[in-house]
């Protein structure tokens, strides 16, 4: 009861930069999705295999795409120029085959994208893919 607390940043400025250009994209193409940022997998992913869940269950994506019911469309992650450190490798392919299995798109943005450009064309690449169920 007597803890101090303080702010922290929710992303960063790159990601933030990602956040505003999916928001723009996703108005841009006129569909009904969401834009949420840093949402964890156990969230949005299920399994009956608990280990599998337990591997994912605190993991976060950048930015998830969700459809106008809810549902997970695509998740979209900022691989900044220092992304690759450690074990980073090793999580993203976690994350990016959990989402694969359970039908979600995955969007990678890096320094080296033209950020508007490469949203627009992966965004409406994943809406054309889309039931029209999501797409709506």
């Amino acid at each position: 009861m007597n803890a101090d607390f303080q702010r922290r940043r929710l992303m960063s400025p790159k990601e933030a930069q990602v956040f505003k250009a999916a928001e723009a994209v996703v108005k841009n193409l006129d569909l009904k999705w969401r834009v949420m940022a840093q949402v964890s997998l156990g969230e949005v992913l299920a399994s009956s295999d608990k280990r599998a869940y337990a591997a994912i269950n605190s993991k976060r994506v950048d930015i998830l795409l969700i459809s106008s019911a809810g549902e997970p469309v695509a998740a979209i992650e900022y691989q900044g120029s220092g992304h690759y450190l450690g074990t980073a490798a090793a999580r993203d392919a976690v994350k990016r085959e959990a989402l694969r299995r359970a039908g979600v798109a995955y969007i990678e943005v890096t320094p080296s994208h033209d950020l508007a450009g490469h949203l627009s064309s992966e965004v409406a690449r994943v809406a054309g893919e889309t039931t029209s169920g999501l797409a709506a």
